[in-house]
């Protein structure tokens, strides 16, 4: 079986599609792993709705509508992020680490996450 090249710009198989859309490598990682595919949708769904909500606070400012009006909105944009992070550790957590202490590299998995969990919170 040949492997085709693909350049940047062209569209790829729709099986290559669908495989990285549903994984994700970790910083030392080597190949990527699937995450629970209703658990992605959920994440998605909310960042898209995130995406709207911003798309909502720059025509608020395009439209010089009070700061006050436009604070409230980027609280509830922040709320939105923060539990959109909260479902990727949740994910992280039961796929993830489950699955590296099943593989024996629990310890490079916490590090990765501690690491992460670092630089996310203040």
């Amino acid at each position: 079986m040949t492997q085709k090249t693909i350049r940047p710009g062209e569209p790829q198989p729709i099986s290559r599609m669908a495989t990285e859309a549903h994984s994700h490598s970790h910083l030392q990682e080597a190949a990527p792993h699937v995450h629970n595919e209703e658990s992605l949708r959920q994440i998605i769904n909310r960042l898209s709705r995130i995406e709207g909500h911003i798309r909502g606070i720059k025509t608020m400012i395009g439209e010089s509508r009070p700061c006050p009006e436009v604070l409230v909105q980027i609280a509830a944009v922040r709320g939105a992020i923060d539990r959109v992070a909260r479902l990727i550790l949740d994910e992280h957590l039961s796929e993830c680490i489950a699955r590296a202490a099943q593989e024996g590299n629990i310890d490079t998995e916490i590090k990765e996450l501690k690491a992460a969990l670092d630089r996310f919170l203040p």
